[in-house]
């Protein structure tokens, strides 16, 4: 009888998920339901898993609402009629427009009015009515509507605790006070599920309603094809045997240009992979992400197939990756194989702002009805809810700033009100909060993707389903993954670059070549990455120089250690360690140096992890396949990982391996839980990275500007810049008849672009440049605001970034200029004049800029100062007893420094102490890192950007210096001398 349930995906307003629905309609005989959540769709798969499941007959359905009044209810009398109702919400939701008050003609869903609508009712259309609207039909003729009524029983809380949540809830979506929510803002406390037989002994004297309600559901069958189903397109070509033949052909001829004509393990190992591939019906996968790669490349576009997919030659053959899996010894069952549970993918980065081309020829290409994103859910988490609930209650900001302090954690306890808050967050925690955009997954689908789901119109302005990449895979679904990343970006704008300032063709793709070179290598080992895609933070920076990595096998090796599991576990020094003293390793067991000889005994790889289950415990390949998804965070299972310890003891005892070695065995396996990479994945990263580095390293100036084209990297921008200054470039201040929006290069001279200036209007940022191309370089101040328009306010921040200097008028006999011909105009005229009348100018005393107040203007308005360095601005002349060149020479030494921060770590030590580590650069320009440990450390030691003295003891790891803090404190700068 129950035709409007609700669940968790009514955002905001449902509170049960969709196991506790069910467990709740099981409590009470419920045999059949209708999941209606509002507005969307997204449970609706779930639903119908989880009820076959427990033998609860499911319907799926939409409530569709505009603001907060109910329009109607759509019930799927099948597969169809969802279809219809999907159809319905996407197109509205597509088109962006509201939802009408009648809905259209369907022929496969009925349609519920609540019981007050005076329409006509077609014959598929009817009118529901709630158990206390029941004495409106007292006394009244209900022959025209009898056959129409419906019992109206709405479901969206399971009790008076879960009313509470509702509420809480709602308030938070209103963005209003508990008590302020209104009975029009949510449901009722009744609405719920009621008592075995209470629902019919509330309807017992219109007992045809009830039948009315019975009969429609049970002419309602979800006639969905049950069980693992594969939905995505079935055939590339229109015919699986084409499919298979088009690929052999491709594979062939790949092998050809990547291996020669007489590569005899290739070749085995190409037709293997072909027979798994046409057995697990993946040839349509592998064609369209050929097909994607074709259509890139011809537009010139660079891509890095990544992931698991590296492991595929296959794959290699095909250029949709270009890690070679038989020169990695990557094995192609790690993506691929009869026993894999998950579906694999492929993932395809390119360059952030070419991304969007390649979805859109995939949505050409493959049909918009048959073509979406893959959606994500977010959910409520973290000290921001605490803040949202906070709100409701209507408490005061500063009350829920100290609820939100972790160091007021103590003292909040035993706090009434916090700990009502943290009630409300428990029931609250990790529900669904709203819908959004995964971060590149597409779906190509079989059938129209609106069998499966309504669609949204996120930002994006793609079409996205109403589901995430989880439930994706339990409906069937494979996933394209078209991502974007910035280290791309850097390659490709600094190719251009090199092409257009030095007039060179540059050739990043012969990877092989620039892995011999030496200068690259040497270039690799000191650690002079910066800017380099996932080879320059510091923790790399450290890692490579403690290696002294310089060949493209131990960068590999590199990009997986560097991960926190690894290093957690006390691995990644394990493995430092060995690499210098391979002859001195020892093995835990046989088996593991059989295994992990590459590696020094160490687990570097999810695959070395999956090897030693497989070796070691005699696991088979279903559980390893397991715990691989169970290291993944993606994945993670308490009861998956209780499963498998339990499993992986059983197997090494019975191989009869000692518990002892076993459990530490384990210890190194667990640890990795969530972290690692595969093997392909690191292997993807490491060839990247040596594009990037070949780059920086013989054109360091074009690299370094692409780099801050491209929003940068790992540091803030003004390191990006130093680093252009240290690689030779004349950097200068933006300028209105030099620079572009973006940073531009032209020989060694770069001007910073329009684009960093704080608070100049995109609008300016695009028509200064454009304006210059059109009509040649501005002639004054007068002649900008002219032919621009510019308000005085804008003006203002050009003069004083130093953007007009080309007049030769300083800036404050700019600024007096400015003031005179806007200073008394709301805004200035951009009319065409008849006559140009030059403005008047009057004679100042002469109005001159320090050094000092350009430096503050280009701190408030680049974020940096250029002019002068931040050690220029100290009010001291001390630099530091020590610079980072001579630290090796001082270890175990107390030093004195002064560095200018870049930037921090956070962790937290075994006691959960925080401690953390810093990364400054030195008056020369240099790099040098801390320590900084709690007990010789305040609460939190840094103090923003800036210079600071450090006292700290000099220590050594593997060659590379380091300085433990003992005192710590930032420096005072000048004093703005326009503030004094």
């Amino acid at each position: 009888m129950y035709l409007n349930v609700h669940s968790q995906y009514s955002l905001r307003y449902g509170t049960m998920s969709i196991p506790e629905l069910i467990g709740k309609a099981l409590d009470l005989g419920i045999t059949q339901m209708v999941l209606t959540d509002i507005n969307n769709s997204t449970g609706v798969m779930e639903f119908m898993r989880a009820c076959d499941a427990k033998g609860i007959k499911p319907i799926g359905g939409i409530e569709f609402r505009r603001n907060k009044k109910l329009l109607y209810i759509g019930i799927a009398r099948n597969k169809e009629g969802m279809k219809e109702l999907n159809d319905f919400l996407t197109l509205h939701n597509l088109s962006q427009t509201k939802l009408p008050d009648i809905a259209p003609a369907m022929q496969h869903a009925y349609l519920v009015y609540p019981f007050g609508y005076s329409g006509a009712l077609k014959d598929n259309e009817y009118l529901g009515i709630r158990f206390d609207e029941l004495s409106q039909l007292y006394h009244r003729d209900l022959k025209a509507i009898k056959d129409k009524l419906l019992v109206l029983q709405p479901v969206f809380v399971a009790d008076k605790l879960g009313y509470r949540l509702h509420e809480y809830l709602r308030g938070i979506d209103l963005n209003t006070l508990l008590t302020m929510v209104g009975p029009e803002d949510k449901c009722k406390d009744t609405d719920s599920f009621l008592p075995q037989g209470e629902l019919e002994r509330r309807f017992d004297k219109y007992a045809f309603i009830l039948d009315n309600t019975r009969n429609l559901m049970n002419t309602c069958v979800m006639d969905y094809q049950k069980g693992k189903v594969k939905r995505n397109r079935q055939t590339f070509t229109g015919n699986r045997d084409e499919d298979k033949e088009l690929l052999y052909q491709l594979a062939m001829k790949g092998l050809t240009e990547r291996y020669g004509k007489d590569h005899k393990i290739a070749l085995k190992r190409v037709k293997e992979e072909l027979r798994v591939i046409d057995e697990l019906n993946f040839c349509a996968y592998f064609l369209i992400t050929w097909d994607i790669i074709s259509y890139s490349m011809k537009k010139g576009y660079y891509h890095v197939g990544r992931g698991s997919g590296a492991n595929s030659t296959v794959a290699y053959c095909l250029r949709i990756t270009d890690v070679d899996p038989i020169e990695l010894n990557l094995y192609f069952e790690r993506f691929l194989n009869e026993q894999r549970t998950s579906a694999p993918d492929f993932d395809i980065d390119y360059s952030w702002d070419e991304r969007e081309d390649v979805q859109r020829y995939i949505f050409e290409r493959y049909g918009k009805a048959h073509t979406a994103l893959l959606g994500t859910m977010s959910t409520f988490k973290d000290r921001s809810v605490i803040r949202e609930i906070g709100k409701v209650m209507g408490l005061p900001k500063s009350e829920i700033d100290s609820f939100t302090d972790r160091t007021k954690e103590v003292e909040n306890k035993n706090n009434p009100t916090f700990k009502k808050i943290m009630a409300a967050y428990a029931l609250m925690e990790d529900r669904p909060n709203q819908r959004s955009i995964h971060a590149g997954g597409v779906l190509i689908s079989e059938e129209p993707i609106t069998y499966y789901t309504a669609l949204d119109l996120p930002p994006k302005g793609m079409p996205t389903v109403q589901w995430d990449m989880y439930e994706a895979e339990k409906i069937g679904f494979d996933k394209y993954d078209i991502l974007s990343q910035r280290g791309i970006g850097h390659i490709k704008e600094a190719v251009r670059l090199v092409e257009e300032n030095l007039q060179r063709k540059v050739d990043v793709h012969q990877v092989g070549e620039l892995m011999k070179d030496p200068t690259l290598n040497a270039r690799l080992h000191s650690g002079n990455t910066i800017g380099c895609f996932y080879i320059e933070s510091p923790a790399m920076r450290q890692l490579l120089t403690k290696l002294g990595c310089d060949n493209y096998l131990t960068l590999v090796a590199a990009s997986s250690i560097i991960r926190p599991g690894v290093a957690q576990s006390g691995m990644m020094k394990a493995y430092i360690q060995s690499y210098h003293d391979p002859e001195n390793v020892k093995y835990l067991h046989p088996v593991m140096k059989e295994m992990l000889e590459d590696t020094f005994g160490v687990m570097v790889y999810q695959e070395d992890v999956i090897k030693v289950c497989i070796h070691y415990a005699g696991m088979d390949g279903t559980d390893a396949d397991i715990l691989r998804r169970g290291m993944s965070g993606k994945y993670r299972s308490s009861v998956e990982f209780d499963r498998l310890i339990e499993k992986f003891f059983e197997g090494a005892k019975a191989l009869g391996r000692a518990e002892e070695t076993t459990r530490e065995v384990w210890r190194q396996v667990s640890s990795f839980a969530g972290y690692s990479f595969s093997k392909a994945h690191s292997a993807s990263f490491a060839v990247e990275s040596y594009q990037s580095l070949y780059l920086k390293t013989y054109f360091p100036r074009e690299f370094m500007v692409a780099v801050l084209n491209n929003y940068g990297g790992f540091y803030s921008r003004w390191l990006y810049v130093h680093e252009l200054k240290k690689a030779g470039a004349e950097v200068q201040l933006p300028c209105v008849n030099s620079s572009k929006q973006v940073v531009s290069i032209q020989g060694i001279t770069a001007h910073l672009g329009l684009i960093g200036i704080q608070g100049l209007e995109s609008k300016f940022i695009e028509l200064i440049p454009e304006e210059r191309k059109r009509n040649g370089e501005y002639r004054s101040l007068e002649d900008l605001i002219r032919r621009t328009g510019m308000g005085l306010e804008q003006v203002i921040i050009l003069i004083r970034v130093g953007a007009l200097r080309f007049t030769g008028r300083s800036k404050k006999e700019l600024l007096w200029d400015v003031h005179m011909l806007l200073g008394k105009k709301n805004k200035p005229l951009n009319d065409t004049e008849l006559f140009k009348v030059e403005a008047k100018h009057y004679k100042l005393p002469e109005l001159i800029n320090t050094r000092l107040e350009d430096a503050y203007h280009e701190l408030e308005l680049l974020g940096f100062p250029l002019s002068l360095s931040m050690f220029d601005l100290l009010k001291t002349g001390y630099r530091g007893d020590v610079y980072s060149s001579e630290l090796i020479s001082h270890v175990g030494k107390t030093v004195k420094m002064v560095g200018h921060y870049v930037c921090e770590k956070t962790v937290r030590t075994k006691n959960n102490k925080k401690m953390w580590f810093g990364t400054f650069i030195d008056a020369e320009g240099n790099f040098f890192d801390t320590t900084h440990f709690p007990d010789s450390t305040p609460v939190y030691p840094f103090r923003g950007t800036g210079c600071y003295l450090i006292l700290g003891k000099v220590v050594e790891d593997f060659g590379f210096p380091g300085v433990e803090v003992i005192r710590f404190a930032k420096l005072p700068i000048a004093d703005n001398p326009v503030m004094s």
